[in-house]
């Protein structure tokens, strides 16, 4: 093992030890020797006997039957979980063949941040994901099952159902991925007609037909955001079978990774011989994991908050030092948008995750000895899938990559530090995502500030001509407290323009940006939020900042007692807080921890897990 991993490691578990020492024993005392169905008095059995058709009511009435309840993120808005509608049967088909039973345990909600990207609805993505995990809590808490699948892939969607479902680290869990659409338009020909219709260049008709082209089939999006960084999270914690994440949508394939995963799951309960809770797999080692697996590859910011309250939830305390770090440490192996060219499928065709994972373990970097929802040991993941007739085997993943400019070696990389520098300063911190930023200087930002309190602020001053210089647009009141941190992905265009005018151009903000974005150099997560006195409340326009992630500093070039003299800024949050429902989230919303510690109201009134 690398020793820098193995220090990181040993501190969080150092860190975590009472915590995770209070999580054990809850998840210890929760366990049973018996179905737990068969603990229920008879009349309230009987409830569950009562939506029973087939074979189902036959199995739940014997004792050496599992019972494997499904939580589904299924819609027909998000393209990415469609595909899950279909799932159910499939599921409950493949545990009945192997001795099981499985029922519907209930749905949760799932939004498409690209349908709200720059909308009001946005407002409402991040808080979504405690909603998500509340929502998994309730769909277990009839204590009627032996195991649960977990149907989730996108932005918030994955990480909630994960919060949720580690409530219940007694029982096994896993995700099946639903895949991803195939490639349609390049990411990059995508954005070329973006900044072309910011310009003026071409009009609503030419872009909506390049979008449609981009996103034209269900499936996961192509590019490397957060759904696919989800995606990736996953299968390094070990809750996905191996090689399962980026399978296409719609394939035989796919579906029988779907098959075999539910008879996997079936195998795993307390009532057989392959007992493997969930408690087990997300451990301080898969933690790491998960976060090298991300560095390796330019993973999404927003992972940086999710796995935070994913690990928190298993009684592990992380924070981001520990992601700045491993960063240091792992170097960039996978270029694909918005770190280069290709996309996810591009990726899966050079080797994927059986050779990243080769690699990275090649490298010393991530902990072999974990386990997994495929056994102990995560050498198992350096294994691709295959279909032979309508069976699932694993062979020897590819040593080497199919195309050398997607998937780099451990002793070649492409870059020596992984995708992620944490900045601190005068300003508070933030998150710097780097491996985007393919020319050295962009990581090195010193320019007059720019100040705005909403997103509708710096395109009206783009659509006025007045981004025409050198600046760092600080876009404040963007946090979790002031009105549900939504991304900011709207803004890179604009930005990315300008930027392309040949002005000097960053971004300070402390609401969030897309896994998809990558191009101006940001500085974004800033905590302290200016709604709750973060410096950044204190900014005016002109004063100098400085982003520089090299030495890690994120500063304002203002004196500590000019500061102090200042009066924060205090913006008018009522129309962010009110329409398309946002004003019933009032309640979660003004409980949001900062971004640092996970962004997440479920943890705001205990420190336990």
């Amino acid at each position: 093992m690398h020793k820098i991993v193995e220090k990181v490691t040993s501190r969080i578990i150092k860190r975590s030890a009472e915590h995770r020492h209070r999580y054990l024993q809850r998840v210890a005392a929760a366990k049973g020797d018996t179905p737990f169905r068969t603990n229920l008095p008879c009349s309230n059995f009987a409830h569950d006997l009562a939506g029973c058709v087939g074979s189902c009511r036959s199995a739940l009435l014997d004792k050496e039957v599992p019972n494997i309840g499904i939580i589904s993120a299924y819609n027909d808005m998000v393209s990415a979980h469609q595909p899950y509608g279909k799932y159910p049967e499939i599921i409950k088909a493949a545990v009945t063949s192997v001795g099981g039973n499985a029922q519907f345990a209930g749905g949760v909600p799932a939004m498409c941040d690209g349908v709200t990207q720059g909308e009001p609805g946005m407002d409402m993505s991040l808080v979504s994901r405690d909603v998500i995990a509340m929502s998994t809590v309730i769909g277990l808490s009839h204590n009627v099952f032996d195991g649960a699948i977990l149907l989730g892939v996108c932005d918030k969607i994955l990480p909630g159902l994960l919060m949720g479902g580690l409530q219940f680290g007694h029982l096994p869990m896993l995700f099946i991925p639903a895949g991803p659409m195939r490639s349609g338009i390049s990411n990059r020909d995508k954005n070329k007609v973006r900044e072309a219709f910011a310009k003026g260049e071409v009009g609503q008709e030419e872009l909506l037909a390049s979008e449609v082209k981009a996103y034209h089939s269900p499936g996961t999006c192509t590019f490397y955001g957060t759904a696919n960084s989800n995606q990736l999270m996953a299968e390094m914690l070990g809750l996905h079978l191996p090689g399962a994440s980026f399978v296409n949508a719609g394939t035989a394939l796919r579906d029988g990774l779907t098959r075999t995963a539910a008879e996997r799951i079936t195998g795993m309960t307390h009532l057989g011989t392959n007992y493997t809770p969930l408690a087990e797999i997300i451990s301080e080692k898969s933690i790491v994991n998960a976060i090298v697996g991300l560095m390796a590859t330019g993973g999404s910011t927003n992972e940086t908050m999710h796995l935070v309250a994913i690990a928190r939830a298993a009684g592990i305390r992380i924070d981001w030092d520990d992601f700045a770090e491993l960063s240091d440490v792992t170097p960039l192996l996978v270029r694909i948008y918005p770190n280069g060219a290709g996309d996810i499928n591009s990726f899966q065709q050079a080797g994927g995750m059986a050779l990243l994972t080769r690699e990275l373990m090649a490298g010393g970097l991530i902990h072999e000895d974990v386990q997994t929802v495929a056994g102990l040991g995560f050498k198992r993941y350096t294994r691709a899938p295959e279909l032979v007739g309508d069976k699932v085997v694993w062979r020897d993943g590819p040593r080497k990559a199919g195309d050398s400019a997607i998937i780099a070696t451990v002793g070649e990389p492409f870059e020596v530090l992984g995708g992620i520098k944490v900045l601190s300063g005068n300003l508070g911190r933030a998150i710097m995502k780097i491996s985007a930023l393919v020319d050295g200087e962009k990581t090195f930002v010193e320019a007059p500030a720019m100040v705005f309190n909403s997103q509708q602020e710096l395109e009206d001053a783009f659509n006025d001509g007045r981004l025409n210089r050198d600046l760092v647009a600080v876009v404040r009141f963007q946090g979790p407290r002031a009105n549900g941190m939504p991304e900011l992905h709207k803004l890179i265009t604009h930005l990315s323009i300008t930027m392309d005018r040949g002005y000097k151009v960053g971004l300070v903000t402390d609401g969030r940006l897309s896994g998809a974005s990558g191009k101006v150099p940001f500085a974004i997560h800033c905590t302290p939020e200016a709604v709750m006195g973060g410096v950044l409340s204190r900014v005016q326009d002109g004063d100098v900042i400085v982003m520089d992630a090299h030495r890690s500093i994120l500063e304002l070039k203002v004196s500590g007692e000019e500061l102090a003299g200042r009066t924060p800024h205090v913006a008018d949050l009522d129309a962010a807080r009110h329409g398309l429902g946002r004003q019933i989230f009032a309640p979660l919303r003004k409980n949001l921890l900062g971004a640092e510690e996970g962004a997440s109201s479920i943890f705001a009134y205990t420190d336990e897990s």
